[in-house]
């Protein structure tokens, strides 16, 4: 996965409001990220894979950021 990319996801999770984060199961979390993401610039298939594998490894990290803010 590209830095820039990478800079992109972690900036979605700080952007969004905790509430929201904590609201969701771990497949709607992962895939509202995904959504944010591909509002930002479009992903093709290698970096959809990418991000979902990427996401999934890091859901208990962005859930204490969540319950952190």
């Amino acid at each position: 996965m590209s830095p820039f990319l990478l800079r992109q996801l972690w900036s979605v999770i700080e952007a969004a409001h905790s509430s929201h984060i904590l609201s969701l199961d771990d497949q709607g979390l992962a895939s509202w990220v995904v959504e944010q993401l591909c509002y930002q610039s479009p992903l093709d298939t290698v970096e959809l894979t990418q991000v979902n594998r990427y996401i999934r490894t890091k859901l208990p990290l962005i859930r204490d950021i969540a319950q952190s803010k």
